[in-house]
Order: structure tokens, then sequence, then C-alpha cells
């Protein structure tokens, strides 16, 4: 039984599910009953309600109870850092059909059953009217697992290929369209969050692509306000590895239904970027773990912004540290004693 979020703290929420995570048996957890989902027009019958949709049996069960655990604790480690989701939230988590969705609309049912709080979740996906489009995949999926979730259907895929000469990117305009369509959903479910379901990588990718083709240090933020200023994004899967999800998606048998309007363009600077990371997590795997600790750790003044440090009136202050100044002055640096330049997750 939940308890009372008037009775606790906002740190004491973030306790008391940090300490739910740690000490719930994910081998418990995996068989464990799941919540009904409220009353709709889209929604299964009790007993399907409790079904899971899949889960792997024998010698593997062990490491994906871990790979799951493992999903599921930085979730709710970004929800709760992000203050993602609050009580008394309706979620719309935006379902495309991808691996990165399906585990994010997972993971929060799970974390809406052990959570101290109370939020709602519905499921929404935009047919975009791709030729070959499965229509009934998600319906079939979403009735099943007892999910209530709106189907918009919008024919953004003939405004991409008309207004787009062949061999050009779509993701830039097929991204607009599906922006201001799902920002319109969110109004007409009620909803007071967005979920999206972008990973570590998508984040990364992001930051290098600004960083080298756009002249610019920004990413995809773990939570921001939309465009329209009258929605708030969430990406819950902020700090999950885009291999982990993966390997949960394989696991778990979900439904997956590839994006033929932009999965075949070779070349892609977004599948630049991805290559490279891919290599430095092989070769330089502290690389990409320093690079997501760089994000959390901005120091303007050491940069070269002016608008966000008054390069022109600053003046000098006695008592600053002697090491304010330090960088990498040799190689060795970083692992003097007491000298923690990296702040690892």
């Amino acid at each position: 039984m939940k308890k009372s979020p008037e009775a606790l703290a906002p740190s004491e929420l973030t306790s008391e599910l940090t300490n739910q995570l740690a000490n719930e048996s994910a081998a418990a957890s995996a068989a464990a009953d799941l919540p009904e989902a409220s009353a709709s027009a889209h929604t299964a019958s009790a007993p399907a309600a409790r079904q899971r949709w899949a889960a792997p049996a024998g010698e593997t069960s062990r490491r994906f109870e871990i790979l799951e655990k493992s999903i599921r604790r930085q979730t709710g480690k970004a929800i709760m850092e992000f203050n993602m989701i609050e009580e008394g939230d309706k979620v719309m988590v935006c379902l495309s059909g991808g691996a990165d969705s399906y585990t994010m609309l997972d993971t929060l049912r799970y974390l809406q059953r052990i959570a101290p709080i109370n939020f709602e979740l519905i499921a929404v996906n935009l047919d975009q009217k791709q030729p070959g489009f499965p229509e009934d995949v998600l319906p079939t999926y979403l009735d099943k697992i007892g999910v209530p979730y709106r189907i918009v259907e919008q024919d953004t895929y003939s405004i991409v290929k008309d207004k787009l000469a062949p061999g050009k990117t779509t993701c830039s305009l097929c991204s607009r369209l599906r922006r201001g369509i799902l920002y319109r959903t969110a109004k007409e479910v009620g909803a007071t969050k967005i979920a999206l379901g972008h990973h570590r990588d998508d984040i990364l990718h992001t930051f290098m692509l600004n960083m080298f083709y756009a002249g610019t240090i920004k990413t995809m933020p773990p939570k921001l306000i939309a465009d329209d200023g009258q929605n708030i994004v969430i990406r819950p899967l902020a700090y999950c590895r885009e291999a982990d999800i993966k390997k949960y998606a394989a696991a778990m048998q979900y439904p997956i239904i590839p994006c033929n309007l932009c999965g075949s363009q070779p070349n892609l600077q977004r599948q630049a970027m991805r290559d490279m990371l891919n290599e430095w997590e092989k070769s330089k795997p502290l690389w990409i773990k320093s690079m997501i600790a760089a994000m959390q750790n901005v120091v303007p003044s050491h940069m070269m912004d002016r608008s966000l440090f008054n390069f022109t009136s600053f003046q000098m202050e006695a008592g600053a540290a002697p090491e304010g100044d330090t960088l990498f002055d040799t190689d060795e640096a970083p692992s003097l004693p007491g000298q923690n330049v990296i702040k690892f997750m």
C-alpha cells in the first residue's frame, strides 16, 4: 500500500523509492503482478492486464534479471534527480514500436507500482501512414498488457516525401511534424508530462552533432519545457545504454516495428556519431563516462560564452583556490590522490 505523499518530504520520497529499487528482488519483480490499467475504451480485461509480455527462462534468466534491475535503477535515478514525475501526473508515453519506447513503457509501469506517489500512464502512438505499417501490432500489444492508449493517425509520411528531394535526410522535418502532433495530443488526453524514449547514447550523439556541425554546446536534456511552452517533456531513459535496451527488448520479445521512413538512409551524420561512440565504447570506455560527467559539471567561467560569464568586468578576489585554474598538467594528474577529476555515475 502506497504511503500518502503529503506525509513525505521530497528527500524522503527520493529515499523511499531508492530503497525500494535497491532492495526489491529482480527475480520476484519479474514474476510479480503488474497493476491493472484504469478504465478506458482501450483497456484489456483484468487477467490480461496482469500479464507480462514475455520473460526469458533457463540459464539466461539470471543475466536478464541483472539487466532488468540495472535499467529500472537507472530510470528511477534519472526520474528522481531531474524530478520528472510528481504526485498526480498523467504521463503520456510516446510509443513508436521501437525497443526504446517499449522498454520505457515497461519500466514506467514497474515504477508506477512501487513508487511512493501516484501517477497515471497513457500510451500514445502516431501512425504516420508509412506504407506497410502494421496497424494492429501496437493495439494488440497494449490490449494484452492492459495499458490505456490512443492511436493518432496523421499522414506525415506523404508530407515528408512531398517536401524533400530524393536522398535528402528526412529526420528533421519528420521530427518537427511529430512534435506538433504529440503536443496537441497531450492537451487532448490531459497529460501533464510527455515521455520520450531517448537514451544515454542519443544524448551523447546529439551533444557531438551540435558541437561538430552546429557550433554549439547543447544536447537533449532529461527534462525541458517544450517548444510550445505548454508541455513538459521528460526522457526517463537518459542514463540507460542503448546496448542494454536492445538486449532487454530482445529478451522480452517485444513486437518491434522498424522505421522504414528514414532507417534505410545511409551516411547520416547521426550514424557517423554513433559509429564513433561505439568504437570509443570498445577501446576507451572511460571517455564515454567522462562525457556524461562533463555535461553535468559545466564551468561557465572556463568556457568562452560571454552570455554565460562576464569576462569584461569581473574582479580579482582574495582567497581564490590556487588550483582553480589547474588543467591536465601531466597525464598522471587525474589519478593523483584526492583529485577526482571525473565523477562517475
